[in-house]
């Protein structure tokens, strides 16, 4: 084999290999990515508490670490200046559980008693979703789901 066409296969197989390379560092640093989700709220009747009831499915390749959950109003602050990640650090968490290959079933449920359903704004609200994946990536979705007070 000739000098030339040697170093024409090495050169092949070192560009071939740094392309798989880089398309699995890819691959394992996806987004989390959020599907099915869907909130139910159901206002306080008499001595009943209500409920926000919330629910999504996560996968993430390298696995889900934390799921944190807030409900927030149309017409709060957040829908002028945008919510954030560093918003929702200090926010509940959404109990997970495994539902398939890399994939959780994650659920939140909040009491709503009648002091709490007086003293909220009326309309509109939405769910917001922060996932993180073992591997750090993060994803925020800030409308995942929402539901109307009345």
């Amino acid at each position: 084999m000739s000098r030339r066409v040697a170093l024409s296969v090495v050169g092949g197989v070192v560009l071939l290999g740094g392309a798989g390379a880089f398309a699995f560092a890819q691959a394992a640093e996806q987004a989390p990515v959020l599907t099915h989700s869907a909130a139910r709220y159901t206002a306080p009747d008499g001595d009943r508490d209500g409920a926000l009831a919330f629910g999504t499915e996560v996968t993430a390749s390298s696995g889900v670490k934390s799921v944190k959950v807030l409900a927030w109003p149309q017409n709060s602050s957040f829908a002028k200046k945008g919510l954030t990640a560093k918003d929702m650090a200090a926010v509940e968490s959404a109990d997970c559980k495994p539902s398939g290959q890399d994939a959780v079933r994650c659920t939140y449920t909040a009491k709503v008693t009648s002091a709490l359903a007086a003293s909220s704004p009326r309309g509109a609200w939405h769910v917001a979703v922060l996932a993180t994946a073992q591997d750090g990536t993060t994803t925020l979705d800030t409308e995942a789901a929402g539901f109307t007070v009345r």
